[in-house]
């Protein structure tokens, strides 16, 4: 709304800078994360909307559970007003748009399955939330719909780079070009999904303790605003090497919106925390996370940025498949006795081996800030 004014006249030149309307974007976000976290508390609380402490975990969480949980609410309504302020939509192709589609969709899901959880704990059942099929279908959804459209509209300029391909970190001026079946570039559209879906359900397993996936996702979001400024300026990334698509710089405002926003939502977050994001938070940030690398043709840069994402789902996956393995070849008693790590995610681990809540939060933050620096040198060596 805010460049549209200026485009009519009404605002100073500043407006139509995309630093400028970054860190507008992020104060601004902050602010209304700010006014609206009381009174989305509030709610959830006269609702009774409390967090279902998921089975498996120590014993220290059991007095979550009267913790008010869908807290996203108040990063998900922060960020789309703060984006309705300071988003260029009218003149920035679709990519806020896309963006902005990945997230709500993601959060959706997350909604029902929070709700679901909520409503099955207070009539005594098992607390399954959304059943893991349909949840998978409804992201499998969500990112073959949006790998379709790009390569129907190719977002950057087809006559220099394919659609279907990815950019290379390292190396200068190197891609990955994916194989097209009868015409359509099928591969393309799987590995798309596979991110979305990948990185959706990465943040998910992280969001465990307070303040953890919050402050790890603004470390990500932050590092991926500062690509997508790069790559949407023709000189910078033509400076570095990286491949230049006009307008996308207008990711590094959505980027920079959902940073505000986190960081306000810390504020009522960290431990001990007034309220949780719940899935309805942590699936909209993995679905944004994963789309934005998918629109900056950075997918693989998403592996640095992402990596004590990966390291958690990472976690998960060998415990399960260790348990099984050993369940089936030396019986359920050993299978207990001998697992890869006490407890599944990683953080819970650490948890079980002596660390406090707060500790393991602000190690794994500094991890996080080692990996965006190491996503930040792949933009030099090359």
């Amino acid at each position: 709304m805010l460049f549209y004014l200026y485009t009519l006249g009404y605002l100073p030149n500043v407006f139509r800078y995309i630093s400028f309307r970054m860190a507008g974007a992020a104060v601004t976000a902050l602010i209304l994360s700010f006014v609206l976290g009381p009174m989305i508390i509030r709610h959830l609380r006269g609702q009774k909307l409390h967090q279902v402490v998921r089975e498996g975990t120590p014993d220290s969480h059991a007095g979550k559970g009267s913790t008010p949980t869908m807290g996203g609410l108040i990063i998900i309504g922060a960020t789309l007003l703060s984006l309705t302020l300071w988003g260029q939509f009218s003149q920035s192709k679709p990519y806020l748009w896309i963006a902005v589609f990945a997230m709500v969709w993601m959060g959706a899901i997350g909604v029902l399955d929070d709700s679901l959880k909520i409503k099955q704990k207070r009539d005594g059942v098992k607390n399954s939330g959304l059943v893991e099929r349909y949840k998978l279908l409804g992201q499998l959804t969500c990112g073959l719909a949006i790998g379709f459209y790009i390569i129907q509209h190719p977002l950057a300029p087809t006559n220099l780079l394919p659609a279907a391909s990815t950019a290379l970190p390292f190396f200068k001026g190197h891609y990955v070009y994916f194989l097209s079946v009868g015409g359509f570039a099928i591969t393309y559209l799987f590995f798309t999904t596979f991110i979305l879906v990948g990185t959706t359900n990465a943040v998910n397993i992280t969001d465990g303790l307070d303040g953890l996936c919050a402050g790890l996702s603004a470390i990500a979001f932050s590092t991926f605003g500062v690509f997508a400024y790069v790559i949407g300026r023709y000189d910078w990334s033509r400076y570095i090497g990286l491949f230049h698509q006009p307008m996308s710089g207008e990711l590094a405002v959505f980027c920079f919106a959902i940073v505000g926003a986190l960081i306000g939502f810390l504020w009522f977050n960290t431990h001990p925390a007034e309220v949780f994001m719940g899935d309805t938070g942590a699936l909209a940030l993995g679905g944004a996370l994963g789309v934005v690398a998918i629109l900056l043709k950075s997918e693989f840069v998403l592996a640095f940025v992402g990596l004590i994402f990966a390291a958690e789902t990472a976690s998960v996956l060998l415990q399960r498949f260790v348990f099984k393995y050993r369940k089936k070849r030396f019986g359920l008693e050993y299978a207990q006795k001998h697992r890869v790590f006490r407890r599944a995610p990683l953080h819970h681990h650490f948890e079980m081996k002596g660390w406090t809540e707060a500790q393991v939060v602000v190690r794994f933050w500094i991890l996080g800030i080692l990996s965006a620096l190491l996503a930040f040198a792949t933009l030099k060596l090359r």
